[in-house]
C-alpha cells in the first residue's frame, strides 16, 4: 500500500434550535474572519489536537456566541462535497442542540463579529452547505419528537400545557388533536401540574406544569415507550 499525505481538517458545526412566541429559530453568527466572512454561518470551527468532538463543539458554542447547553446530538458528518470549504479540504462533523434562549445571554466573540436568533423560515443563505445542515437538522427534529420528549428543553422549567401543545404544532407544522394529545402526553407520568398558576390580565389562571427528568429516565430504565401520533 502506498503511502498518502492527507491534509484533511475536521471541523465541528452546531445546530442550535430556541423556541420562543411559538416561533423556531437557530442560532446563527456573522463571521469575523474567512473567504466568506459576509455571510451568516453555523457556530462552529476546527476540532484542536488534542480535543475531543463533542468537547470541541461545546468550545465553538461558548466561545462565539456564550452559549452552553444540555442537550447535544450527533447529526450527520459532512465531506462528501470537497470542495465544501474553498480555504481547504473541511470535514465537518454537525451536532445539534436544544435551547431556552430566555435563560440565554448572547456574546459575539472569536471568530464571531455577530450572533443572533434567527426564525427558521427566514434564514438567509448561508456561508458553506450551513443551508442543508439546518434542513437535516429540522428533520431529524420533527421525527424525534415523536418518539423522545426532547422537546422540553424548548420550553421554560415551568410551561403551560398549551405552550407544549404549541411547541408541537410549531416543530411538525401541522395542527394536533389539543384533547388526545394532552390526554396522551398526561398518561406518561413525567408532567407534573404543579400548584403555581400563570399570571394572566384576563380570564381564568391557568396552572403550570414541569416536566419531572428524574421520573423519565426511571421510567425510560422500565423501558417506556413514548410516542405521539399525529392526527
Amino acid at each position: 500500500m502506498s503511502a498518502h499525505h492527507q491534509n484533511i481538517k475536521i471541523a465541528v458545526d452546531a445546530v442550535v434550535f430556541g423556541y420562543q412566541k411559538s416561533k423556531l429559530y437557530v442560532l446563527l453568527i456573522q463571521q469575523k474572519f474567512g473567504s466568506q466572512n459576509d455571510y451568516w454561518a453555523l457556530p462552529g470551527g476546527l476540532v484542536q489536537e488534542d480535543e475531543a468532538l463533542i468537547e470541541a463543539v461545546k468550545r465553538e458554542l461558548k466561545e462565539e456566541t456564550n452559549v452552553s447547553v444540555n442537550y447535544l446530538e450527533q447529526l450527520y458528518t459532512f465531506g462528501d462535497d470537497i470542495s465544501r470549504d474553498p480555504r481547504n479540504r473541511v470535514i465537518s462533523v454537525a451536532y445539534f442542540a436544544l435551547v431556552d434562549p430566555s435563560k440565554l445571554t448572547l456574546i459575539a466573540d472569536t471568530d464571531a463579529e455577530k450572533v443572533s436568533w434567527v426564525e427558521i423560515d427566514k434564514i438567509p443563505n448561508l456561508a458553506f452547505d450551513h443551508n442543508e445542515i439546518i434542513r437535516l437538522g429540522i428533520e431529524r427534529l420533527k421525527n424525534k419528537v415523536t418518539y423522545q420528549p426532547i422537546g422540553f428543553d424548548l420550553l421554560p422549567t415551568k410551561f403551560l400545557f398549551s405552550q407544549l401543545e404549541n411547541l408541537y404544532n410549531t416543530i411538525i407544522g401541522k395542527e394536533i388533536d389539543r384533547r388526545n394529545f394532552r390526554k396522551k402526553m398526561m398518561s406518561f407520568g413525567f408532567i407534573t401540574e404543579t400548584e403555581e398558576y400563570a399570571t394572566k390580565k384576563t380570564g381564568r389562571p391557568a396552572k403550570l406544569y414541569a416536566f419531572n427528568t428524574a421520573e423519565y429516565k426511571r421510567l425510560e430504565k422500565e423501558g417506556i415507550h413514548f410516542e405521539i401520533k399525529l392526527v
